[in-house]
């Protein structure tokens, strides 16, 4: 039997469309086991609520275990998965993707590891379509991930600083991806080019130099998050207060509709509090710390 852990990620960080993401210490944890047929057990968030995860072999975890046995041209063996996932569904941090690399990340392991964590993190961003969160699921830390020449994704990732605290305000309604990402327009401009491709590099530089104060303008958006705010009722508003309350970065995580903040212990509380008044009653704010990437263990 197998056990793996896959953290949550939060994307995009403003800028750093389908590129930049973070790993963040919400584990799911999947457990694998030889069985007659498929078989599916779902613990944790949404479990036994109206359009939760359904307990059937038709799930995320499922796919990425035969999409790797198909890629490796083995026929995939019935199991039994058990998933206990801490991770809020369908708000923009990385459930999906936890999903996907769990199943891929366990189907290496039962095969003999020949993929290795760079396979698993080709197979499952082209299953996603983008690496922007299965790259920390499978790194950890600030990943930053690419497409190269020849189709193949790569992924490079940093240490975030340690005194920077990550907030993350939920509100109580899910967002779908496909919704969010049918909000954004065909085609843009040089200068929405420029500006998104200058503030995704600045962030990199803002974690590698350890300048918080670069962030609040690393994290300025022109290619996703106007299209998408009419979709999360106070997205501006929070923005604005988190500001104010002295944020050195506030960003829709993933395609939302939660939001994400950077700041130190000093605009903790107050950055804390602009995210409660957003998530309103039934929301939570997270205040979660980096996390590494995922870890498989035979017991």
């Amino acid at each position: 039997m197998f056990r793996a852990r896959v953290p949550a990620s939060s994307a995009n960080l403003g800028p750093g469309f389908d590129t930049l993401g973070l790993a963040l210490d919400l584990q799911l944890t999947v457990t694998l086991e030889p069985s007659e047929t498929d078989v599916f057990v779902y613990r944790g968030r949404g479990s036994g609520e109206s359009g939760s995860v359904p307990s059937t072999p038709d799930n995320l975890i499922h796919r990425g275990f035969h999409a790797v046995h198909e890629h490796l041209g083995l026929a995939a063996p019935p199991v039994t998965i058990t998933a206990d996932n801490p991770i809020p569904l369908a708000r923009g941090l990385g459930s999906s993707s936890a999903a996907l690399v769990a199943g891929a990340a366990l189907a290496d392991a039962m095969t003999g590891g020949g993929l290795g964590r760079n396979g698993v993190f080709d197979l499952t961003a082209a299953l996603e379509g983008h690496p922007d969160n299965v790259g920390p699921c499978v790194f950890g830390g600030f990943t930053v991930a690419a497409v190269g020449s020849d189709g193949n994704f790569m992924a490079a990732t940093l240490d975030v600083p340690a005194e920077w605290r990550l907030l993350f305000g939920v509100p109580p309604f899910e967002l779908a991806t496909a919704e969010a990402r049918s909000a954004l327009p065909d085609e843009y401009s040089r200068r929405a080019a420029v500006l998104t491709a200058s503030r995704s590099a600045l962030w990199v530089a803002a974690v590698a130099q350890a300048r918080a104060e670069l962030l609040r303008a690393a994290s300025l958006d022109v290619l996703h998050q106007p299209y998408r705010a009419h979709l999360v009722p106070g997205f501006a508003t929070a923005l604005a207060d988190l500001a104010s309350a002295g944020a050195y970065a506030a960003f829709l995580s993933g395609a939302g509709p939660t939001v994400g903040a950077v700041t130190d212990a000093s605009g903790a509380a107050a950055c804390k509090l602009a995210l409660e008044r957003f998530v309103g009653e039934g929301g939570e704010v997270l205040e979660l710390t980096t996390a590494g990437g995922y870890t498989v263990e035979r017991y």
